[in-house]
């Protein structure tokens, strides 16, 4: 089933999700659902907040960019539960953009590298480490578990720039090819 994506100014977007476990009610088809969203909004990933469930999960496939990145060929995992740490202190500045944020794109300065921790969705436990591209969208994703969005990066006088069209998607003014689930 195609979800609806929660827009800017929905309170889920801001809370900070819940740890979840094999017992979570009908688990193995949201998971489904959430690749299914992912794919029908163009999106590379998809965090449970943004389709209003606030659960410590996302969804990542980075295989579209498999020509750019080899590394990143065959990349498609579900994250459960994860926790992110950060080994190294190297950034790089790069632009982004969100389903829950349509028609907002903005540079942002992430950390290179991180190693995460988290479950798959048969529940065994992983630790990797992802650098570059991998990394930058992992945390994009992790971010929505934690109750933030790439905007809280952006300095004052970017967000300043920003008010109407954030205003404008808090209101309902939303311009999206996808079912959106405002306020």
């Amino acid at each position: 089933m195609i979800l609806p994506i929660a827009v800017y100014g929905h309170p889920v977007l801001r809370q900070v999700a819940k740890a979840v476990g094999p017992e979570y009610p009908n688990l193995q088809q949201f998971i489904k659902d959430l690749w299914a969203t992912m794919y029908r909004t163009d999106g590379i990933g998809l965090a449970a907040p943004q389709v209003a469930k606030s659960i410590r999960m996302f969804v990542i496939d980075l295989d579209v960019f498999k020509d750019d990145y080899p590394e990143l060929k065959g990349f498609k995992k579900v994250f459960i539960n994860p926790q992110i740490e950060f080994p190294g202190s190297k950034k790089v500045k790069l632009s982004e953009g969100c389903l829950s944020l349509p028609g907002i794109h903005k540079k942002v300065k992430r950390p290179d590298r991180i190693r995460i921790h988290y479950q798959d969705e048969a529940f065994n436990n992983i630790t990797e480490e992802y650098s570059g591209f991998a990394a930058r969208v992992i945390q994009h994703e992790y971010d929505h578990l934690e109750g933030k969005l790439f905007i809280d990066e952006l300095n004052w006088l970017t967000k300043a720039m920003l008010k109407r069209q954030l205003l404008n998607l808090q209101n309902g003014k939303v311009n999206a090819d996808y079912r959106t689930l405002s306020v």
